[in-house]
């Protein structure tokens, strides 16, 4: 008797579920945001539209091949936010915009700041991500993992909510799409913003904050902390120190009576504000955050898995994985230190991964047998951490076999 695979597609509308995949899309629209920023819009034809259903505040990853410093080709994967709330045409179709901001030294955004255009193609991987609300519908909590509640934004907002959000820089890019989704889902919705940013000149997405401040001006407050510009309020100048905070949450926001409190910027912001946040006794799992990077940002170990001496005489760890229904085995060098993800790519270099640095959870698994510790992890929950869900690419074997699976 034959044995029918799933496709991937095939398989996530059954369970529920998906797994990251690329997919090649077109630039429709590439608009300035500031003098270091731009937007880019992405086209996703009606055949692909269901492999594109997001949940505002997820991301994608682009991918694509750039010269390093030696003008050799080499592949490059960068991850950003979803600036916008879901939506889709007559035709079927539907797209995808990201905010890209150039950084100090980076390949992909200095590139794309200067050369990306309309016309030009990259791999984009379909949307993940848990910095999304779990104000659900009656109270019922949002699964990020599930397919079919894509694409549907009044889910997330059935009952009236209070939100307040603190972001720096780039950091907006998730949260105006939550703040417009929420916002627009409930007329009895309000919505507070702390946004952190260097000048003026730097604020992405100004003129949408202020038409969403004036097209909800009862229920939308927006607060601009400027680092190096003299504001009229004090408090809205300098860097958002534990002191400032405290006074922001103690004067200009309700911070007594939120729902959901969203934190997206860098290590520092985001620890700082989950710090005050515990002690002014607000529960963890009304806290949904997202980091620019994780504070210690290791080197990524490479697209298809760093160079590993074998040794047959030395003693190796056993990994084994299954990812798409196929199962997939390697032998780890004990002294190599190598993370699970590094292994595996090694054999397969298909395995779902973007950030290699413990923030995103594309590569996201279970262990199903055998034991590993973890390094770092600024992306999975602690419900996911008690089912055995580790991020592969921060996870190293500590028992002589282990099996993971990328597909649960």
């Amino acid at each position: 008797m034959p044995v029918v695979r799933q496709t991937a597609a095939e398989s996530a509308q059954a369970t529920g579920r998906r797994r990251p995949s690329f997919h090649t899309l077109s630039v429709a629209q590439v608009r300035r945001l500031t003098g270091d920023a731009i937007e880019v819009a992405f086209h996703v034809p009606a055949e692909l539209a269901g492999h594109f259903d997001y949940l505002p505040g997820q991301y994608v990853a682009l991918r694509t091949m750039l010269p390093n410093e030696s003008g050799e080709q080499q592949e490059v994967r960068r991850s950003y936010s979803i600036c916008a709330e879901p939506r889709s045409f007559e035709d079927g179709s539907s797209e995808i915009r990201v905010a890209v901001k150039k950084d100090l030294g980076g390949l992909f955004s200095t590139w794309a700041n200067a050369e990306l255009k309309a016309g030009d193609t990259l791999d984009v991987m379909s949307p993940m991500g848990a910095f999304v609300s779990k104000h659900g519908r009656d109270g019922t909590p949002v699964d990020r993992n599930v397919v079919n509640s894509m694409n549907h934004p009044e889910d997330l907002a059935g009952q009236a909510g209070s939100f307040v959000a603190v972001a720096a820089g780039s950091g907006i890019t998730p949260i105006i799409a939550i703040a417009r989704t929420l916002l627009a889902a409930n007329a009895d919705t309000r919505f507070d913003l702390i946004y952190a940013n260097k000048a003026a000149m730097d604020v992405m997405f100004l003129e949408e904050l202020a038409d969403l401040k004036d097209k909800y001006p009862q229920r939308m407050a927006i607060h601009h902390v400027l680092s190096r510009e003299q504001r009229i309020a004090p408090l809205l100048s300098g860097r958002i120190d534990a002191e400032k905070l405290q006074q922001l949450l103690g004067t200009a926001i309700r911070a007594d009576d939120v729902d959901e409190w969203f934190l997206c910027g860098p290590f520092e912001l985001v620890q700082l504000c989950r710090d005050t946040l515990a002690e002014r006794g607000v529960r963890p799992d009304a806290i949904r955050f997202e980091l620019f990077s994780s504070g210690k940002p290791d080197r990524p170990e490479g697209h298809s898995g760093r160079p590993v001496v074998a040794d047959e005489s030395a003693e190796t760890f056993k990994i084994t994985f299954k990812l798409d229904g196929l199962q997939g085995e390697v032998a780890s060098p004990t002294h190599a230190r190598e993370s699970l993800l590094n292994a595996a790519l090694r054999v397969r270099p298909d395995v779902p991964f973007a950030c290699a640095g413990g923030v995103c959870g594309t590569c996201r698994a279970k262990v199903v047998t055998g034991t590993v510790t973890m390094d770092e992890n600024y992306a999975l929950e602690q419900d996911e951490l008690d089912k055995g869900y580790v991020l592969t690419c921060q996870s190293h074997p500590t028992s002589k076999e282990v099996m993971v699976d990328f597909d649960v």
